[in-house]
Parts: structure tokens; C-alpha cells; sequence
């Protein structure tokens, strides 16, 4: 049982009209805290209009090049590093939010589980734009910032591939099998130390399945829908929407193409 990413209809930058359907999906709760976000900024005058949501791993490996090449100013971070491959991070336009300024935005946007990327609150820098929902995956920004993995350049992208294991979509570094990945986030978001995320189930994630009660020799299908029940059960607003009906398999093909 992957996190699901579920189709979203949002007001764009785009001629007036929503996020083309390419970039509009996104996780439950990141689609719950767009729409409280959009209220709030509607209560004050302002609206939230996004650039960006999701974005497939062809689609992040573009917006690399293009960023590598000097096509667009924006860094943009190799396949494997976004919190937009997950459906966990939104772009949204600055001028849109209108006078509710960019300092007073920031604890809304965390009042409904969304962080900024930056350290200061300043629009003239370079992605100021730019909102995570980083939600569970955050125990694993933690995980990493304590010192327990070591694999990854940063906590940050350590939480990045978590977070896009989690719904299916690969990490390279991770393997082309997503499940073992998925199973190791899910060990260390329920609380297990496993050593580094690195898409292997070792002795140390055999022992934090079986810490959890869940028998280490089922089959990595059983294992993901076992780990997935559980996180399911610990972070029931990453599953589900209250009145929707969501599919909770992996990402469609057309997504990740």
C-alpha cells in the first residue's frame, strides 16, 4: 500500500485556468492543506495560484537540464531530490497572495503543515515560491539530521526520496524496485533504526519488521502492505480525504512515463 496521489483541480498562472492535468496530483494531505491554505488567503484578499505541483521523474530530470543548462534560473535538483516528485511541494505566485505579505504567509502556510525552503521570508530570493507538505517524511529529515544515515548528501534529500518512494515513483539511487525503499522509510517513520535508507533489506530492517510484528520473510508485496497498513493506522490523514474514494496502488503508468 503506496501513499496515494490523487487528481487535484487548483487554480493556475496558466491563462486563468487550473494546473494542467500533467502537474495536478498530489498526496491527501498535501491536497488538504492546498484548499485550507487557498481559504485562509481568500478570507484576506488574497488567493493561492500555483506554477507547479507534481512532477513524473522525466519531467524533474527536464526541469534539471533545463536549469543545469541555463534555460531557467530556478535550481532544480536531479531526479531522486524534490519533494515535487512525491506531490509533496507546490510553487505558487508570489503577486497572488497580494497583501498579505510573504512574512505574514509563512506561519498560515505552517498553521496548515506547509514549510518554506528558504531560511528567511524574503520574496526577492530564489525559491520563495516554494511550499512542502513535508508531513511523516519529516521523521526521516529528522532521522538523518540526528546522524542514524549517512547516504545521502543532506537530511533534506534523504526526506525527498522517502517521501517519492512512498508513492511509487523511483529514486536512482535506490533501485529500480521501489518496494525495499518504501518498506525502509516506512520502518523509520514508525520508529524503527535501521541504518541508512538505501533500498536493501538488511539485518537491521528485518529487525525493525519483526520490532513491529510483522514477519521479515513475507514476500516484499506482503511486506509493503503490511508496512503501508501501518502507516495507514500512525498517519491516517497522508491516506485518505474524508468522503473520497482513493486508490491506494502505485503510481499510474501515464505518470511516470
Amino acid at each position: 500500500m503506496f501513499t496515494p496521489l490523487i487528481p487535484i483541480a487548483i487554480d493556475s498562472i496558466y491563462d486563468g485556468k487550473p494546473l494542467p492535468k500533467r502537474m495536478a496530483h498530489c498526496t491527501p494531505d498535501m491536497y488538504a492543506a492546498i484548499f485550507a491554505t487557498k481559504a485562509d488567503l481568500q478570507a484576506q484578499h488574497g488567493d493561492l495560484v500555483l506554477s507547479d505541483l507534481f512532477r513524473s521523474y522525466d519531467m524533474q530530470f527536464q526541469a534539471h537540464l533545463d536549469y543545469t543548462s541555463g534555460k531557467k534560473k530556478a535550481f532544480s535538483p536531479p531526479p531522486g531530490g524534490s519533494m515535487h516528485e512525491a506531490g509533496r511541494a507546490f510553487d505558487l505566485d508570489l503577486d497572488k497572495i497580494k497583501k498579505l505579505t510573504l512574512p505574514k504567509f509563512w506561519p498560515l502556510a505552517k498553521a496548515r503543515g506547509l514549510s518554506p525552503i528558504i531560511d528567511k521570508p524574503d520574496p526577492k530570493l530564489s525559491e520563495a515560491w516554494h511550499f512542502d507538505c513535508r508531513g511523516s517524511h519529516d521523521l526521516v529529515y529528522q532521522y538523518y539530521a540526528a546522524g542514524h544515515g549517512d547516504n545521502f548528501k543532506s537530511a533534506y534529500t534523504a526526506m525527498a526520496a522517502s517521501a517519492i518512494v512512498s508513492v511509487g515513483q523511483k529514486v536512482d539511487a535506490l533501485g529500480e524496485d521501489v518496494r525495499p525503499a518504501y518498506i525502509q522509510s516506512a520502518l523509520i517513520r514508525l520508529g524503527q533504526k535501521i541504518g541508512d535508507l538505501d533500498g536493501s533489506i538488511g539485518p537491521q530492517s528485518r529487525t525493525g519488521l519483526t520490532n513491529l510484528g510483522i514477519n521479515p520473510a513475507l514476500e516484499l508485496d506482503a511486506l509493503v502492505d503490511a508496512v503501508g497498513k501501518a502507516l495507514e493506522k500512525k498517519f491516517p490523514q497522508e491516506f485518505f480525504i474524508p468522503g473520497a474514494v482513493i486508490d491506494h496502488g502505485p503510481v499510474p503508468a501515464h505518470l511516470v512515463s
